[in-house]
This record gives structure tokens, C-alpha cells and sequence, in this order.
């Protein structure tokens, strides 16, 4: 039987450090300091997704 994980397993949300941003998920994955907000926020979505 393989384990379903919930929509939410993954929260991920932006963090500002100064000049840089990264992103951050609930399970503990921190992405690269970026210093692009956009390019943050892609590596929020690409962990999200992932499987």
C-alpha cells in the first residue's frame, strides 16, 4: 500500500534576507538565495511540484 501525502504536505513561501530572497517549504527544504524575486518563487513552485 503506498502513502498519500495531502495537498498541503508542501507549504512553501518567500523569505527576504537583505538583498536576496529564498524560498522555504514546511518539510524543511530551503531553496538557493536568489536575488531575483522571481526566480525565488520558481524554485518554490518547482519543489511543490515535484514528486
Amino acid at each position: 500500500m503506498s502513502e498519500q501525502q495531502s495537498p498541503d504536505a508542501h507549504r512553501t513561501t518567500t523569505v527576504e534576507d537583505g538583498r536576496f530572497c529564498s524560498a522555504r517549504c514546511s518539510c524543511g527544504w530551503r531553496g538557493p538565495a536568489r536575488r531575483a524575486r522571481s526566480k525565488a518563487r520558481a524554485d518554490a513552485d518547482a519543489h511543490s511540484t515535484a514528486p
